[in-house]
Order: C-alpha cells, then sequence, then structure tokens
C-alpha cells in the first residue's frame, strides 16, 4: 500500500513523472482517472488552502469526496484515532487526507488501513505536498534549471513543517539552502544558518518566508510581532531590484512575512504556489490511488 506521508515515500524519478502529469493538468483538463473512487479529507486543525487544493483536486479527477466535521464527530464523544480511522477504513475510501496537530498520525493512521494516506500536515513533522508544489514551482520558474540554484528559508523554522519538507526535498534535487531565523526560531541543524537576513539576499535566488506559527509557542516570544518584522519582513525596499523568486505556503501575515508591496510584486508567485498546488495534489493523487488498486 503507497501513502504520502513524507517526501521520501517517493523517488526523484517518481517526483519527475508528477511534475510532468501536473504540467499536462495546468495546460488541459485532465481525464477522470478517479471516477467513481471515493476520498475522506480529515482535518483536526483549521485549513483553508490545502484542504480545499486537495479537494478541487480529487473532483477534477472526478473522484467523489467526503469531508468528515472532526468538530461533530466521535472523536469528540471520546472514540480513540484508531478506532476512528477502522470505522473509516470499513466504509472502503480509496484516500484519506489527514491533517492533525499530532506528529506522526498520518503514520499511524496508515498501519491501520487499506488505502492510501496523504499526510495534509502533521504537527511541526512533515507536510509533503506543500514542499512538492513549492519545488515544481522553483522548477516552473527557472525552466528546469535549478541544480545549484540558492534558497534561504526565513522565519519560523523550528516550528514549521513546510521548512522541515523542503529541507528534505529540495537537496535530493541539487538547491543548496541556507536558513535564517532568530535563536528561538532556529533548529538544531547541518544547514548553513544565519539571524540576519540582510546578509544573504546577495546570495539566494529564492526566499522562502514562513509564517510565524504562535499557535505552537508555548509562551510569547515578541512583545510584539512588528519587532519581528522588522528583522524578517520581506519588504520591497529590503529586496530592491534583486532578481529573487519569493515563495510562502500561506497564509501570509501581512506587513510582517511580507510586505504588501513585496506581495504585488511579480517576483512574488503566492498565487502560482497555489495554482500550481491543484496541479500537483491531482498528481499525487492520481499516481497512489492507482497504483494501491
Amino acid at each position: 500500500m503507497r501513502h504520502l506521508i513524507t517526501t521520501d515515500d517517493l523517488s526523484v524519478e517518481e517526483i519527475e513523472a508528477l511534475f510532468q502529469d501536473a504540467e499536462s493538468y495546468l495546460k488541459a483538463p485532465p481525464p477522470k482517472l478517479l471516477q467513481n473512487r471515493l476520498i475522506i479529507t480529515l482535518f483536526f486543525e483549521n485549513s483553508t488552502r490545502t484542504r480545499s487544493s486537495f479537494e478541487i483536486a480529487a473532483k477534477k479527477l472526478g473522484a467523489d469526496v467526503v469531508h468528515l466535521d472532526v468538530a461533530k464527530s466521535s472523536t469528540k464523544k471520546g472514540e480513540t484515532l484508531y478506532d476512528t480511522a477502522a470505522n473509516l477504513n470499513a466504509m472502503g475510501p480509496d484516500a484519506i487526507i489527514v491533517r492533525h496537530a499530532q506528529s506522526g498520525t498520518p503514520y499511524q493512521i496508515s498501519r491501520h488501513v487499506n488505502c492510501a494516506i496523504f499526510n495534509a500536515g502533521d504537527g511541526a513533522h512533515a507536510h509533503p505536498s506543500q514542499a512538492l508544489l513549492d519545488l515544481f514551482t522553483i522548477r516552473q520558474h527557472f525552466g528546469g534549471d535549478i541544480e545549484g540554484k540558492r534558497i534561504a528559508i526565513v522565519g519560523d523554522i523550528k516550528n514549521s513543517r513546510v521548512a522541515n519538507s523542503n529541507m528534505r526535498l529540495l537537496p535530493r534535487f541539487g538547491l543548496k539552502i541556507t536558513l535564517v531565523a532568530p535563536p528561538h526560531f532556529m533548529p538544531k541543524t547541518d544547514f548553513p544558518t544565519t539571524t540576519k537576513l540582510d546578509d544573504v539576499l546577495d546570495e539566494v535566488d529564492i526566499i522562502m518566508s514562513l509564517r510565524t506559527q504562535t499557535e505552537r509557542h508555548a509562551h510569547p516570544i515578541y512583545a510584539s510581532l512588528k519587532d519581528y518584522a522588522s528583522d524578517y519582513c520581506i519588504t520591497k525596499e529590503r529586496i530592491g531590484s534583486r532578481n529573487i523568486l519569493l515563495l510562502h505556503p500561506g497564509p501570509v501575515h501581512r506587513n510582517i512575512d511580507i510586505d504588501d508591496a513585496m506581495l504585488a510584486d511579480p517576483r512574488c508567485k503566492v498565487l502560482e504556489q497555489v495554482k500550481n498546488g491543484v496541479a500537483v495534489r491531482m498528481a499525487a493523487l492520481k499516481k497512489l490511488i492507482l497504483a494501491n488498486g
């Protein structure tokens, strides 16, 4: 049974094939390859982009999608996650898309079901489909020539599953990563690090800005996020005329992560990431569901 729990679940060759499919889906309506397939979305954390992106991707391929309202589900009545998974599995879905605040939950569910599990984000651990669409957007921007490109990942890296997944995936395709964050947002790592954003601006081809994940902080770190923004906000004044590709997984804290002017700048590809996300998730759903029979 194939799952997408981390980006390591796919080989480089499989990812290349996914991207070929995604490119074709951006150019023309796809065939209904998942007609009569059932996909369940199970989100224990809030989501706008990821849930809607997966659901739109599934429906474009002809699948039936059922969203389980966790707030009204039996997990709120004391049912264990294992029993929830077992009951959903008994209904015969072809895939379950899971988001949970606890790292490792999608993997645990995958051990108790007979369908593909797609990790839509688990704690600060992983968000594989986001990393895949980020890589796809980078390749698209540079015309496939990404070997040796340098990327700065900026912000609350320690608490970011997006950063974790990109740190696993991007080096497999030849990208060079530098982590930029204040000490309390910096994980233990073997990657080059700096606390000063301005020091890397002349060295990088890509900046990936991250949201400050206040919901994952045990206690307030900054008296005001404006203090953080003064050092790490991606502003048009700071970037100047540099030819830098700007990414962000969303949701963007305007004028904290990226300022209004830079969000409107053509170098910022946030909405392109959202568009590409549907196509990349279509390719992933098609591959794993059809591979599982």
